[in-house]
């Protein structure tokens, strides 16, 4: 993990999209997407179905490794608000373990208006932590530190002729935003407008790495 400063407040980063705040013993993952490929095959769009499966083993993994106490879903926690539901065994089993020995809380999302909570753990619209909000798509006009996900977050660059991407966290003065934690997800390049609208102007785009946080400045 690698440590950086937000809002005065240390945090540190790990390469698959979780934020681990130590002062607050929290981890935070934005964008799990639980059950994505169990939706699409319900459309008849076949995908492997362990997604939720890897999502939440890589997820256990980082609550062993970091000692977190609380963790915080920052939306979109399942593709749709009927995805808990469709969870197998062993997803259900994974997830109700973490949900059940931690202080859970699922903020949630535009992917999961309406999800009614079967799985453990507590709802919320938003979160106020430490003095920064917790949500899932950033405010541009709230003046308060943020920290949120919806984007997908990743960093696109060539480098000596070979198109690398990777999953970043967008970081401004008052605004963060997580990249997706989920294995089944997307991503938004970090320069598209919409993400630097989002977070106004000195954003860098961060990319854990090793023992090393790489910065690359984005122009808005």
């Amino acid at each position: 993990m690698v440590p950086f400063l937000f809002a005065g407040e240390t945090f540190f980063a790990t390469g698959d999209g979780a934020l681990f705040w130590p002062a607050q013993q929290a981890l935070l993952v934005a964008d799990l997407h639980l059950e994505k490929a169990s939706w699409y095959a319900r459309l008849g769009q076949f995908l492997p179905p362990y997604d939720s499966h890897a999502t939440l083993s890589a997820l256990a993994a980082e609550v062993e490794r970091t000692g977190a106490r609380s963790l915080y879903c920052l939306g979109d926690s399942f593709h749709d608000a009927f995805g808990c539901e469709r969870l197998s065994g062993d997803a259900r089993a994974l997830l109700t373990g973490l949900t059940g020995r931690l202080d859970w809380t699922w903020i949630v999302g535009n992917h999961d208006p309406g999800f009614a909570d079967h799985c453990g753990g507590s709802l919320a619209d938003e979160v106020e932590l430490g003095g920064i909000v917790l949500r899932h798509e950033a405010v541009r006009d709230d003046p308060r530190p943020e920290i949120s996900g919806h984007f997908h977050p990743k960093l696109r660059v060539n480098l000596k002729g070979r198109h690398v991407s990777r999953r970043c966290f967008v970081v401004s003065p008052s605004k963060m935003i997580l990249p997706a934690f989920g294995a089944l997800t997307g991503g938004l390049d970090a320069h598209h407008p919409e993400i630097l609208g989002s977070v106004g102007s000195n954003a860098a785009a961060l990319v854990p790495v090793s023992d090393r946080l790489l910065r690359f400045p984005l122009a808005a």
